[in-house]
């Protein structure tokens, strides 16, 4: 079952409004679109985007009848282009992301997002376009593999698993989440044990093959662009190369760098309303995936 997180303090921090316009550019399994739809009367509408065409489905089956609703299959990155489309530029009075994988998506084996579970080693979020991780790892180039992992995983031992991926695809394909798994082997050193040593590789591959940052980039920047003085815009990241993303972009907003002569710095042209939020225990207990989110939102000034 999905959990949406932080769902209250998302909720409260978009106040949204019964005749206001919002967006959801992360639908997942809408936890948090059926609940901002709840505030909304006849006049309110909410645009959901999800790249994922099961995500597209299970909003169809939801709120496909719902006349305020708008359904779009499409990648976030491309939100400027999907609000302009709705005639919604400068007009939209909440935004939410809610990044990285679903439940769903994690626990279906045949996705392959999963290191705990066997399936094909596919990882794309949106199954109808792009190379799957088993067709980019089958060329990709050892040093680039290594600087994947290294700037998308984080992954300390960047050179050595990538040695060892391209070694053990020298002696067979890997076709499989196990296969990597089995590839990665045992990198971490012992007083790191307490991770899976998959955990890194596995972001890794899944964030490059599906080019998760440049769409998170994208999307903050067209988010701003679309909403109206006074809407919000809410990220809820789970890991801290997406929070590094969000905190300096909403950051540079409400503090704007001084001019590179130093006579004159510009406006604001955000404000915080939440900087930092984090899932309380009795969250965590109930969502053990909740454990790593954050939210930050913030608002558009006139």
């Amino acid at each position: 079952m999905h959990r949406p997180v932080l769902l209250a303090e998302a909720l409260e921090a978009l106040a949204p409004r019964p005749a206001g316009r919002y967006i959801d550019g992360t639908y997942g399994r809408g936890g948090h679109a059926e609940r901002l739809l709840s505030h909304l009367g006849p006049e309110g509408r909410l645009m959901v985007i999800d790249r994922d065409p099961e995500a597209v489905a299970d909003a169809q089956r939801r709120l496909g009848q719902d006349p305020r609703v708008r359904i779009v299959h499409g990648n976030t990155a491309d939100l400027g282009d999907m609000a302009s489309a709705a005639d919604w530029r400068g007009t939209v009075d909440g935004i939410l992301l809610d990044l990285g994988v679903s439940s769903p998506q994690l626990d279906d084996a045949e996705r392959g997002f999963s290191f705990l579970k066997d399936g094909p080693l596919d990882m794309r979020m949106d199954v109808t376009q792009g190379l799957t991780a088993a067709q980019w790892l089958e060329t990709v180039e050892e040093s680039t593999l290594a600087d994947v992992l290294w700037r998308f995983g984080e992954e300390r031992q960047a050179r050595r698993v990538a040695r060892r991926i391209v070694e053990a695809r020298a002696r067979r394909p890997l076709v499989r989440t196990g296969d990597l798994v089995e590839a990665v082997g045992q990198t971490l050193p012992p007083a790191a044990r307490h991770k899976h040593p998959a955990t890194r590789s596995f972001q890794a591959v899944r964030m490059f093959i599906n080019r998760e940052l440049e769409s998170l980039e994208r999307a903050l920047v067209a988010a701003v662009d679309h909403l109206a003085p006074g809407g919000r815009l809410a990220v809820i990241t789970f890991h801290s190369l997406e929070d590094r993303v969000v905190k300096r972009f909403m950051r540079a907003g409400v503090q704007p760098a001084t001019d590179p002569l130093g006579f004159v710095r510009p406006e604001p042209s955000l404000g915080w309303i939440v900087r930092q939020a984090r899932p309380g225990p009795a969250e965590c207990e109930a969502n053990p995936r909740a454990r790593s989110a954050t939210l930050r939102v913030v608002e558009k000034r006139p």
